[in-house]
């Protein structure tokens, strides 16, 4: 739009997902009419043509081309160093917003100028609800998901704590991190904690963003009378070399790097062996009773997990290094 004042900058990182990348412009460009906006695209080398496209389909949006992946966190970094809006919207290309959440995460931060970075509810295409408000990792939250206690019990507020499961309120709240695929983020609070950490390939960025945040005594808020439709994973779908965990598409070899960049960061090395130890381990007992009732097939799956995490390990130098980018 124009004019001097611009109220909100979108940022949308692009890999591979042209279709997806199309329906969510469309939808945002209706959606952002209310508001003074600007939108971004930094399209992370794509070879399906998503840039081609929005260059041609979308000539008012600003197109930044890398030649190479950058990862998540960089790519909007790119786009934080340009962007002139009061706030900044990071988007995934596979979420969909309404008419109401930009005038409403608007409004949200006015009202409380605390508020670094504030999150809507998110749920699938099928109205499915997806993990929204979460605490920071631990090795208690570690613990509860990998032996399956959390989503066994939901309605626990200990066993659900890591990802609120537990809360039905459907009140706003201050939360440890939400979801970067939705992550509305006053610039202003943003120039104080820093940009994303870039030694997060993927995964990780935004928890250690919100962590930093929180350090500086910024507040995390969930929204959830602003919802969010979002598909996820499509970008790593794109991505056949590496394996897929069951839940959440996650590219295990690139979470387990990340996680351990995390943990070795804000918890120190003893935490990143722990981590390690926990998943491993537990995967490693998996997969001896697997071969003890006979199943191969699930004693090759939890067998390897240990081995994706020696790796990880052995890659980021327990969580010290990046690896060289792109991952």
């Amino acid at each position: 739009m124009n004019g001097s004042k611009i109220d909100v900058s979108i940022v949308i990182v692009s890999f591979n997902t042209r279709e997806i990348l199309r329906e969510c412009l469309s939808q945002t460009l209706a959606s952002a009419a209310q508001v003074s906006h600007e939108i971004i695209v930094v399209d992370n080398a794509s070879e399906d043509g998503s840039a081609d496209m929005v260059e041609k389909d979308f000539p008012g949006i600003r197109l930044i081309r890398s030649g190479e992946n950058l990862g998540f966190g960089a790519a909007n970094n790119v786009a934080f160093a340009i962007a002139k809006g009061e706030f900044i919207l990071l988007l995934n290309p596979d979420a969909l917003i309404d008419a109401e959440a930009l005038p409403l995460s608007i409004k949200k931060m006015h009202d409380n100028p605390r508020i670094g970075m504030g999150g809507a509810k998110l749920i699938g295409r099928n109205c499915d609800l997806q993990p929204s408000a979460r605490l920071f990792p631990s090795l208690l939250n570690e613990a509860l998901v990998t032996f399956g206690l959390a989503y066994r019990f939901p309605n626990s507020r200990f066993f659900g704590r890591a990802d609120r499961t537990w809360d039905k309120s459907d009140l706003p709240v201050s939360v440890d991190w939400v979801p970067g695929c939705f992550a509305f983020i006053r610039k202003s609070a943003l120039e104080t904690v820093g940009y994303f950490d870039e030694r997060f390939f993927l995964y990780y960025e935004e928890v250690d963003l919100c962590f930093r945040f929180h350090e500086a005594d910024w507040e995390v808020w969930y929204w959830p009378d602003i919802i969010v439709k979002h598909t996820g994973g499509e970008s790593s779908k794109t991505i056949k070399k590496l394996e897929f965990s069951d839940s959440g598409s996650q590219l295990v070899l690139w979470r387990m790097r990340s996680c351990a960049l995390y943990y070795r960061k804000h918890h120190g090395l003893l935490s990143v062996y722990l981590i390690a130890g926990l998943e491993g381990g537990w995967q490693k007992m998996r997969s001896i009773w697997a071969m003890l009732r006979g199943d191969e097939a699930k004693k090759r799956t939890c067998g390897r997990v240990w081995s994706i995490w020696s790796q990880a390990l052995k890659d980021t130098d327990a969580g010290a290094t990046c690896p060289p980018k792109p991952w």
